[in-house]
């Protein structure tokens, strides 16, 4: 059953850290703005930096509303579900930020994932930091149990196959406004 803990337990990190996928929820001060949730993954690309601290590294995708949420309210929970015969839902609540592509700290924040980042650092649009709030499991019950195939390579190829410019005008296409009209990257320093 539901238990609230005080900090990031190192029991919880390990667990964690063994977790192929994750779940980014946000949402803007508005009331009848949109509700995100998003779908994150690739391992090495998160990490528990302390009891009360966790990062992990945005990603070039299609749209930007994580970024533009933190930007204007820092609200976020990022939950991690176990598939396999472990029974638990892990939600950590907090107050995040992001530091994007060519904004002063953004190399530093790539540090802690270097090892996972190796071929993908083009790919990386920002690091996201949540100051955890609140740390809580549950039973998880009505999670389905799966069986983890593979990461996907998709990210890798797509990017590959394109050039550090194209990368660039793709984001300042897709990734300039959140689909409320929040500012995502609009008006940050060129890629």
């Amino acid at each position: 059953m539901a238990k609230v803990y005080e900090r990031i337990e190192p029991r919880l990190a390990r667990w964690i850290g063994q977790q192929p996928v994750f779940f980014v929820g946000t949402a803007p001060l508005s009331g009848d703005g949109l509700v995100n949730v998003s779908p994150k993954g690739l391992r090495g690309t998160f990490g528990v930096l302390d009891d009360h601290t966790f990062a992990y590294v945005d990603m070039t995708a299609s749209g930007v509303e994580t970024i533009a949420h933190l930007r204007e309210n820092g609200r976020v929970c990022v939950m991690f579900c176990s598939f396999d015969g472990t029974l638990n839902v892990v939600r950590l609540h907090g107050r995040g930020r992001v530091v994007t592509h060519g904004e002063p700290g953004f190399d530093a924040a790539l540090e802690p994932f270097a090892m996972g980042l190796a071929s993908r650092r083009t790919e990386a649009r920002g690091v996201v930091t949540v100051d955890v709030t609140r740390v809580a499991d549950a039973c998880g019950y009505a999670v389905p149990r799966m069986t983890l195939e593979s990461d996907r390579e998709l990210l890798d190829s797509w990017a590959e196959r394109r050039s550090p410019e194209w990368l660039r005008n793709y984001r300042t296409e897709k990734n300039q406004h959140s689909l409320d009209g929040l500012p995502g990257l609009a008006g940050l320093p060129d890629w």
